[in-house]
C-alpha cells in the first residue's frame, strides 16, 4: 500500500507542475487555419450580421414604444412589429447558415489534424513505439484534436461576433443618452479585473485533465488487450490498479467540478451585476423621462441594449480562459507532430530491380537512438526522459547472403541477432558501415521498394483484430479470394480455416488470441507468401511453439523461403543445419562463420551452444 500511495504522490507532483505554453503555438494555429480562410471569411460575416441585427432589435422595440405612447397610426406600430419579426426571421436564417458554416469549419479542421497527426506517427521509427504509450496517442488524436477544433469555431466565432455586438451596442447606446449609458458602466470593472488572473489557471487545469485522461486510456488499452487482461488476471495487484485508476479519474472529475463551478460563480456574478446595472437604467432612464429629457422607448431600448452589451463582456471576460483552453490542445497536437522521424525517404529514391537479391552487411556498426531523439516526456508519461542511449550494440558486422541462400544467426540471448536482422528493412538505420539489398544502400531505396523486396515473420506472429481474409489482405490488398485460399495451402493452414464456420471472414480476436500460437504463426507465414517477397527474415518463428505445432509451421516455412534470399533468427539449432551460412553473434560481434558440420568441427561457441541445448533435450 505504501508504494500505491507513493505512486499517487508522484503523478500528483508532475501533474501539477506549472508549465508555460509553447512559442509559436498562436503562428502555427492560424497557419494550420489557412486552408479554412475562405470558410472562415464567410463565417466571420455571418457572425458580424447576426451580431447587428442583436442590435438592431433593440432600437426597434423602444420605437414600438414611443409610437403606443405618441398614439401614432396603427400601421405604424403594425410596421415596427413586422420589421422585428422579419429581422428575427433572418437571424434564424442567419444562424443555421453560420451553424452549417462552423461544422464545416470544425468537422474539416478535425480531419485535417487527426490525419496529419495519424500520418505523422505512421512515419515514426520503431523506436518510438517502443517507448510511447498506445493511451498517450490515442489521447492526442481524440481528445486534443476536438479541443483544437474549438478554437477555430466556438472561441473565434464568439469572440468576433461579441467585440463587433460590444462595440455596436455601446455606440448605440451613447447615442441615445450618454449619462445613462456611463452610469450602466460603472459597474464592469468588478467583474472584468477578476477575469484577467482565471486563463493561465485554467489553462494549467485543461492540460493537467488532458495528462490524467490520456494515462487513464492508456491503462485501459493496456489492460482490457487480450494478453495484458491475461497477465492481470496471473500477476496483476487488483488494489494498486484500482488505486491508480481512481486517483486519475477523480482528479478529473475534481478539474471538471472547479472549473464548472467556477464558470458557474463567474456567471452568477456577471448576472447579478448585470440586473444592477439594468435597475440603474430604469432608474435614472425613468427619471429622464419623467422630467422629458429623453423619450420613454429610449429608456425600453436602453434596457434591453444592456442585456446585449453585459452579454458579450461576460463572454469576452471568459475568452481568455477559452482561448488558453484551446491554444493548450494545440500544443499537445503540434508537440506531437514536432518530433521528427529518424528514418525519412530521400527525395531521390530508387526503385529494386528485378531478379533476385543479395543481402549484404558491410562493417555495420549501430546504437540504438536516446530517448530525446524519438519520444516525448509527455507520451511516456514521465517527468523527465531516460538520459541513456547512444552505446554501440553492433559493432562492424560484415557478412554477405547470395541470392537464394540461406543465412542463420544464432548466439546468446541479447547478442544482437534481432537487431541485425532489423536493419535490413530499415526498421532501424545504421551508425556507422551498410546495408546493401542487390548492391543498394537500403537508405537509397524508397519505402515501397522496401516492403515489396522484403518480408518478415516475426516470433509473435502479430495479427489485427480483423477477419482472417483482412489480416491476409494487409500484405497484398488486391488479391482474390483463390488467392487467400492458395497461401493458406501452402501455408498448411487451409484445412483449419475451412472448418470454421465463417472460413475467411472469421475474426481471430485481438492479436490474434483466438488462434494457437502455430495458427497464428502460419497465417503471419500465409501473408508473408501473398506479399511475395524476395527477401525473407525470421525472427525466432518457432521459439515457443510444441513440437506438432512447429513440424507444420516448418513445412510451411519450406514454401515461403522456397527460392528466395533469407536471414533465419533461431533459437533451435535443429531448425538451420541446412543453412548456406551460420552466424554465430556474440556481444554485437560475428566471431564465428561456417555450415553446421564445420562449426561443430571447430569446436567454438556454436559447439557449445550445440552441445547445451542438445544435451538439456
Amino acid at each position: 500500500m505504501d508504494n500505491t500511495w507513493g505512486l499517487l504522490n508522484s503523478v500528483a507532483r508532475q501533474s501539477t507542475t506549472p508549465r508555460a505554453l509553447a512559442p509559436g503555438t498562436v503562428r502555427r494555429v492560424a497557419a494550420f487555419a489557412k486552408p479554412h480562410r475562405t470558410s472562415l471569411l464567410i463565417f466571420l460575416a455571418l457572425s458580424m450580421a447576426s451580431a447587428v441585427l442583436t442590435v438592431a432589435t433593440p432600437v426597434l422595440a423602444g420605437r414600438v414604444v414611443d409610437a403606443i405612447v405618441g398614439h401614432a397610426r396603427p400601421a405604424l406600430v403594425g410596421g415596427l412589429a413586422a420589421l422585428i419579426a422579419g429581422l428575427a426571421v433572418l437571424d434564424a436564417g442567419i444562424g443555421l447558415a453560420s451553424r452549417w458554416q462552423s461544422s464545416r469549419i470544425g468537422e474539416g479542421l478535425i480531419f485535417n489534424l487527426r490525419r496529419a497527426v495519424f500520418e505523422h506517427v505512421q512515419r515514426m521509427p520503431v523506436a518510438f513505439f517502443t517507448r510511447t504509450r498506445t493511451g498517450a496517442l490515442v489521447s492526442r488524436l481524440n481528445n486534443d484534436v476536438i479541443g483544437a477544433q474549438t478554437a477555430l469555431t466556438s472561441t473565434l466565432s464568439g469572440v468576433v461576433t461579441n467585440v463587433i455586438q460590444l462595440v455596436l451596442t455601446l455606440v448605440v447606446m451613447l447615442m441615445l443618452s450618454w449619462p445613462v449609458t456611463v452610469l450602466a458602466l460603472v459597474l464592469l470593472p468588478i467583474f472584468v479585473m477578476p477575469a484577467r488572473g482565471m486563463g493561465a489557471r485554467m489553462a494549467e487545469l485543461r492540460r493537467e485533465a488532458s495528462t490524467h485522461n490520456a494515462a487513464m486510456t492508456t491503462q485501459m488499452t493496456e489492460r482490457f488487450s487480450a494478453p495484458g487482461a491475461t497477465l492481470v488476471k496471473l500477476f496483476g495487484r487488483p488494489e494498486t490498479e484500482a488505486a491508480e485508476f481512481g486517483y486519475r479519474a477523480a482528479r478529473v472529475r475534481d478539474i471538471g467540478v472547479r472549473n464548472a463551478m467556477s464558470a458557474r460563480v463567474f456567471l452568477t456574478a456577471l448576472s447579478l451585476v448585470s440586473a444592477l446595472a439594468q435597475a440603474l437604467v430604469y432608474g435614472l432612464g425613468g427619471w429622464l423621462a419623467l422630467r422629458g429629457d429623453i423619450a420613454p422607448g429610449t429608456v425600453v431600448s436602453l434596457a434591453l441594449l444592456l442585456t446585449r452589451l453585459y452579454t458579450p463582456l461576460t463572454s469576452l471576460a471568459n475568452a481568455r480562459v477559452d482561448v488558453m483552453t484551446a491554444l493548450v490542445a494545440f500544443e499537445r497536437v503540434f508537440e506531437v507532430l514536432d518530433v521528427r522521424p529518424m528514418i525519412t525517404e530521400r527525395l531521390d529514391a530508387r526503385t529494386m530491380p528485378s531478379g533476385e537479391v543479395s543481402v549484404e552487411f558491410d562493417n555495420v556498426h549501430f546504437a540504438y537512438p536516446s530517448a530525446e531523439q524519438v519520444s516525448l516526456a509527455s507520451l511516456e508519461e514521465v517527468a523527465t526522459l531516460d538520459a541513456r542511449g547512444g552505446t554501440e550494440v553492433l559493432h562492424g558486422v560484415t557478412f554477405r547472403a547470395e541470392p537464394g541462400q540461406l543465412v542463420a544467426l544464432v548466439g546468446s540471448s541479447g547478442a544482437g541477432k534481432s537487431t541485425t536482422a532489423s536493419l535490413v528493412p530499415r526498421l532501424y538505420d545504421v551508425s556507422g558501415g551498410a546495408v546493401r539489398l542487390a548492391g543498394i544502400d537500403v537508405r537509397d531505396l524508397s519505402f515501397a521498394a522496401l516492403r515489396d523486396t522484403v518480408g518478415v515473420v516475426t516470433q509473435d506472429g502479430h495479427l489485427f483484430h480483423d477477419s482472417i481474409a483482412g489480416n491476409l489482405r494487409f500484405a497484398a490488398p488486391d488479391a482474390s479470394d483463390e488467392q487467400l485460399w492458395d497461401a493458406l495451402r501452402r501455408a498448411r493452414l487451409e484445412p483449419l480455416v475451412r472448418s470454421l464456420p465463417d472460413g475467411l471472414d472469421t475474426v481471430v480476436g485481438d492479436r490474434g488470441y483466438r488462434l494457437s500460437g502455430g495458427e497464428r504463426q502460419r497465417l503471419a507465414i500465409a501473408r508473408l507468401l501473398l506479399a511475395r517477397p524476395r527477401v525473407v527474415i525470421l525472427d525466432e518463428a518457432t521459439a515457443h511453439l510444441d513440437s506438432e505445432s512447429e513440424a507444420a509451421v516448418q513445412a510451411a516455412l519450406g514454401e515461403a523461403l522456397h527460392g528466395r534470399t533469407a536471414l533465419v533468427i533461431a533459437h533451435r539449432l535443429s531448425t538451420i543445419r541446412a543453412a548456406d551460412q551460420i552466424l554465430v553473434i556474440e556481444d554485437g560481434r560475428i566471431v564465428e562463420r561456417g555450415a553446421h558440420e564445420q562449426l561443430l568441427a571447430a569446436g567454438g561457441r556454436y559447439a557449445q551452444l550445440h552441445h547445451t541445448q542438445f544435451a538439456l533435450a
